[in-house]
C-alpha cells in the first residue's frame, strides 16, 4: 500500500453536509469540518484496507471479519 494519505477538502465536506441539512441557513464551524474530514479519511482508509485484506484472502466480498483484521493497523496510524 502506498504511504500517500488522501484528504478531504473542507469545502467538499461542507457541501456534502449541506445536502442533508433541513434548514438551508444551518452552518458548520471550521473545527467541525476538520473533524468530519478526518473521520471520513479514517473511514475510507479502513474500507480500503478491508478491501485489500479481502482480496488477499481471495474474497470478492468484504465482510466484518476483514474490517476487524485491519482495525489494529488504524490504531497505529494515529
Amino acid at each position: 500500500m502506498a504511504d500517500v494519505q488522501a484528504t478531504f477538502k473542507a469545502r467538499t465536506v461542507q457541501s456534502v453536509l449541506q445536502l442533508h441539512f433541513k434548514d438551508e441557513k444551518t452552518k458548520v464551524n471550521g473545527d467541525a469540518l476538520v473533524l468530519t474530514a478526518e473521520l471520513l479519511r479514517v473511514f475510507t482508509s479502513a474500507a480500503e484496507r478491508a478491501a485489500m485484506q479481502a482480496k488477499k484472502e481471495g474474497s470478492k466480498l468484504v465482510t466484518v471479519e476483514h474490517v476487524e483484521k485491519v482495525l489494529p493497523q488504524l490504531l497505529l496510524d494515529v
